[in-house]
C-alpha cells in the first residue's frame, strides 16, 4: 500500500490530507507536525493582542482528522529529507520511509541577517510567539504604572511595529484600540491613552501587495486611529531601549521598549535538505505539477514553494496553500492510477486586511472597497473559514463582546514579578 507522508498541518497540509481521505484503503498517510494543533494564522494577532484565546483559533490535529481512518498523526520535528533514499528524519534520528512526500513546512521570521534582533523584537508565527508578544504588551503598561521617571515611562508607553504588511498593520491598529479603549480607567499613575504606536516600513508605502489607492486608504485609516505611520524608514539597530532607523533625513532614534517584528518572512530551513537550488527567499522552485526537479514523488506546497501560475508568482497566502494542497494530493492519486498529473492554476479570490475597528481594505477581483463595509466583509470571511463550529461560536461571542464593551477577554498572562529582582538579574547573568 503506498505510503504518503505530509510534513506540516497548516492550511496546505490539512487540505492535502482531506483530499486524500477518499483514497480510503488505497493509501496510507502519516501527518507529521511539530505541534499538536492546526492554527488559523490570519487571526493569530488577535491572540497576541488579547482579543481571542488560543482555542478560538486552533484545534488539535488528532481531533480534526480523527475520522480519517487511513491517516496516522505524529507530533515530531522533521530535521532532514533524503530524496534518494525516500525517507524523512525526525528529531530523535528515527526515519520514516515514504512513497510520496508532501512538504508543507511553511515559513519563519527573517531578520535579514540580524538574527540577534529576534530576542528584542519577536515575530508572530506560532501560539508561543503570540503569548510572548501579549505578555510584553501588557507588561509594558504594568512597568509604566510603576515608573516615576517621565522619560522612561514614555519609553514603556511607546510601542513600535516594524513592517507595514498585513500583520504589522493589523497589530498597530489593534494596539491603539487597547491603549485608548480597553485599558481606559484601569490605571492610576498613567493614562493609557497617552501611549504611542509607531509603524515603521522600509518601502514608500504600507501594504505594498495592494494597489496604491488601497494602500493610501489604509494609511489614512491607520492615522485616523492614531497610529504614527513612518514609511521609507529602514531599521538599522534595535536594543532594549530604542530602535534606530534611516530615512531621507538620515538616521533617527526612537525611544521604545516594546518592539514587534513583522518585516520579513523566510521559508522553512527544511527546504535546504531537498538538494535543490533555492530562490533568494529560501523557497523551493517547483514544477507546474508542484514537484521538485528530478523527483516526481516529492511535492512542495504553501509558503515553502516558489510556484508559478499563468506566469506569475503564487502569493504566500492561505487560499493558495489550500489549493496547492488539494492539487498535490490529486496528483498523487493520478500517479497511483497511472493518469497524467494536473497543473496547478491559482484561483485568486481576493485580498483582505483589517486595520482596526470599522476599518479595513478589500480587493475582490476588480472590485475594491474600504472602511466599514470592508471590515464587515473581513469579519464574515474569517469566521466562515475557521475550523469547527465551536471555534466560530467562540470568535463571534468574543468579537461581539469586544465590539460593544471595548474589552478584551484574554488578558491573563503567566508573567510574574520576581520576589527579588536583583537576584533574578544575577541568575540571568550567570
Amino acid at each position: 500500500m503506498p505510503h504518503v507522508v505530509i510534513i506540516g498541518c497548516g492550511f496546505g497540509g490539512l487540505a492535502a490530507a482531506r483530499e486524500l481521505a477518499n483514497a480510503g484503503a488505497d493509501v496510507r498517510i502519516t501527518m507529521i507536525d511539530r505541534s499538536n494543533h492546526h492554527l488559523f494564522q490570519p487571526l493569530l494577532y488577535q491572540v497576541a493582542t488579547a482579543g481571542l484565546s488560543a482555542p478560538a483559533i486552533s484545534a488539535p490535529i488528532r481531533a480534526i482528522l480523527a475520522q480519517q481512518r487511513n491517516l496516522t498523526t505524529l507530533m515530531a520535528a522533521v530535521t532532514g529529507i533524503d530524496p534518494v533514499g525516500k525517507t524523512v528524519t525526525l528529531e530523535d534520528d528515527s526515519t520514516i520511509a515514504y512513497d510520496h512526500l508532501i512538504v508543507a513546512a511553511g515559513s519563519t521570521h527573517s531578520y535579514f541577517g540580524r538574527d540577534e534582533w529576534s530576542a528584542l523584537a519577536p515575530g508572530l508565527k506560532t501560539l508561543e510567539d503570540a503569548f510572548e508578544i501579549r505578555k510584553r504588551i501588557l507588561m509594558a503598561f504594568e512597568h509604566a504604572e510603576r515608573e516615576s521617571d517621565a522619560r522612561r515611562r514614555q519609553e514603556w508607553l511607546t510601542f513600535t511595529v516594524i513592517g507595514g504588511g498585513a500583520t504589522g498593520v493589523e497589530m498597530a491598529g489593534t494596539l491603539v484600540e487597547i491603549a485608548r479603549h480597553t485599558l481606559s480607567g484601569e490605571f492610576r499613575n498613567i493614562d493609557p491613552h497617552s501611549a504611542r504606536v509607531v509603524l515603521l516600513e522600509g518601502s514608500d508605502r504600507i501594504l505594498g501587495a495592494y494597489p496604491p489607492d488601497l494602500s493610501e486608504k489604509a494609511r489614512e485609516q491607520l492615522q485616523k486611529l492614531g497610529v504614527d505611520v513612518r514609511t521609507g524608514s529602514r531599521v538599522v539597530h534595535i536594543d532594549e531601549t530604542c530602535v534606530r532607523y534611516a530615512n531621507f533625513d538620515g538616521e533617527q532614534t526612537l525611544a521604545t521598549r516594546t518592539v514587534i517584528w513583522s518585516a520579513g518572512v523566510a521559508a522553512s530551513p527544511l527546504g535546504k535538505t531537498l538538494g535543490v537550488e533555492l530562490d533568494r527567499a529560501g523557497r523551493v522552485p517547483v514544477s507546474a505539477e508542484l514537484n521538485i526537479v528530478g523527483h516526481d514523488d516529492i511535492y512542495v506546497i504553501g509558503d515553502l514553494a516558489a510556484a508559478q501560475s499563468d506566469g506569475k508568482p503564487v502569493p504566500g497566502v492561505s487560499p493558495a496553500a489550500k489549493q496547492m494542497g488539494r492539487v498535490a494530493a490529486r496528483n498523487i492519486k493520478h500517479r497511483m492510477a497511472g493518469r497524467a498529473p494536473e497543473s496547478f492554476v491559482y484561483q485568486d479570490y481576493g485580498s483582505l486586511a483589517t486595520i482596526g475597528r470599522k476599518a479595513a481594505i478589500a480587493m475582490v477581483g476588480k472590485f475594491k472597497f474600504s472602511g466599514y463595509p470592508a471590515w464587515l466583509f473581513w469579519l464574515f470571511v474569517h469566521v466562515y473559514f475557521l475550523i469547527g463550529f465551536r471555534n466560530r461560536m467562540m470568535v463571534m461571542v468574543d468579537w461581539a463582546w469586544a465590539y460593544f464593551t471595548f474589552k478584551r477577554s484574554a488578558r491573563v498572562i503567566s508573567a510574574t514579578m520576581p520576589e527579588d529582582p536583583r537576584q533574578a538579574s544575577k541568575e540571568a547573568a550567570q
